[in-house]
This record gives C-alpha cells, sequence and structure tokens, in this order.
C-alpha cells in the first residue's frame, strides 16, 4: 500500500448510512427552534389570547412542534436510519410526551382546584 493510498484511506469514513447535519441545517433547526421560543414567549407577555386555557392549549401545540424540530434538525431522526430503530424511540417519545403533559396538566388542575379556599368560611374555626 503506497502512502497515496493510505492518506485516501484515512480520510474515507464509513458511517454506515448515519446522516450528519450540515451548518445549513443546523442553522435552519436554530432559527426554528428561536422562532417557536420567541411565538409563546409573546403570547405569554403580550396577553393575546383572553383565557388561559387557549393560551395554555397554543403553548402546548408550539411545544410539540419544537420536540419534532429538536429530533429531525438536532438529533437527525428519520425513518429510513439504523433500521427503523429511530421511528421505535420516535413513537416511545411521542407515548412518554403524551403521559407527560395530559398528567402534568391532570396534577396542576386538580392541585388547583383543591388548593383554592374554601367558599363558605363560617365552619372554619
Amino acid at each position: 500500500m503506497s502512502a497515496h493510498d493510505q492518506h485516501t484511506n484515512d480520510h474515507h469514513h464509513d458511517d454506515g448510512g448515519h446522516d450528519h447535519g450540515t451548518f445549513k441545517s443546523y442553522m435552519t433547526g436554530f432559527v426554528l427552534a428561536v422562532i417557536l421560543t420567541a411565538i409563546p414567549f409573546w403570547l405569554v407577555m403580550g396577553k393575546v389570547f383572553d383565557k388561559s386555557s387557549v393560551t395554555a392549549m397554543v403553548i402546548l401545540g408550539f411545544a410539540a412542534v419544537q420536540i419534532v424540530v429538536h429530533m429531525v434538525y438536532f438529533l437527525h431522526m428519520n425513518a429510513k436510519s439504523e433500521g427503523g430503530w429511530t421511528m421505535l424511540a420516535l413513537i416511545f417519545t411521542l407515548v412518554l410526551v403524551v403521559i407527560t403533559l395530559s398528567g402534568s396538566l391532570w396534577v396542576m388542575y386538580h392541585l388547583n382546584h383543591n388548593m383554592m379556599p374554601a367558599h363558605d368560611m363560617r365552619n372554619m374555626p
């Protein structure tokens, strides 16, 4: 093996079909992440919606979109890579996110409802 062949082989990387991001894809992901963070911040600070429940649902929607943006642009997840294991990981992630979000909302609603002061203060000692 000549020195030229060795030099060529040193620069050839077999990454097994993994998709590494380019600067453009990372910047696209970054810009989308900033936008998807700035809009909910503006919705809350500008009090755009009268009802806080509408604001919360819109923010949860933006959060779900931002999760997908992070998985696609930063984690390079797609249906073809790693023999389908990436899709299984995506489904598992979605199940965990749904459980976490619904459980958190359920707990916060019940804490808010149960921790409010009693309406009938005459029976209090």
